[in-house]
């Protein structure tokens, strides 16, 4: 069995990349981890040149990752929340997984896991629930293909206003918009994954959960 990790997260050794390989070693089988900001793919174009071959009719690193996913036995994918949505190269990856869908349904039957890091609190009054939104990005992905959609992983992470050197001075300002007019930088703290210990407990228990999917889908 194998199983592909894929994080829509640019940052080097993101919350995002650390729980998409936390999953990924819990499952005990042969996996792959793909970060996509190395990767060159665009969105799909709906041109429907794919429907007899297939594969997508552009020619960039999208076909490789489909490839990669059609024969991978489960999925993991995880991304990153800009504007409470999941993030653009995350949502063009499912996108291009769309070939595989036609008269075979290759991703049919799958275990499919969602990770999503988001920068707003989950009990933040009046702001999207971001992190819902980007689980259902992948869940709703997954739902459509006919895999088995197994669970989320939903991280606290962190206000690029932490890293940009603005963050207590700027009028737009994510830090007291989502902690309120007294916070600072320095008040609010970077949010690791390591720190968040229920939430690495839930990505190893799915990663378990993927193991035994497929080990009873092996015996039956």
């Amino acid at each position: 069995m194998k199983i592909l990790g894929v994080s829509g997260s640019p940052i080097k050794n993101s919350n995002t990349d650390r729980a998409v390989r936390t999953v990924l070693e819990a499952t005990g089988a042969e996996t792959e981890f793909i970060k996509l900001s190395k990767f060159q793919i665009e969105p799909c174009r709906a041109c429907l040149g794919c429907v007899d071959t297939n594969e997508c009719v552009i020619g960039d690193d999208g076909n490789l990752l489909a490839q990669k996913a059609k024969e991978a036995d489960g999925l993991v994918v995880g991304g990153f929340t800009p504007y409470s949505m999941i993030d653009g190269r995350t949502k063009a990856f499912l996108e291009r997984l769309y070939p595989l869908r036609h008269k075979h349904g290759f991703m049919s039957g799958k275990p499919g896991i969602a990770v999503a890091t988001c920068a707003t609190p989950a009990d933040c009054e009046g702001m999207p629930p971001a992190c819902e939104n980007g689980v259902n990005g992948i869940m709703y992905y997954m739902m459509e293909e006919g895999m088995n959609f197994l669970g989320s992983v939903k991280i606290q992470g962190n206000l690029p206003c932490v890293r940009c050197g603005n963050g207590d001075e700027c009028q737009m300002t994510g830090v007291k918009m989502l902690f309120g007019p007294q916070a600072t930088v320095d008040s609010i703290g970077v949010h690791t994954l390591e720190t968040q210990e229920d939430t690495e407990k839930t990505a190893r228990d799915l990663g378990a959960g993927m193991r035994d999917f497929l080990a009873d889908k092996a015996r039956a």
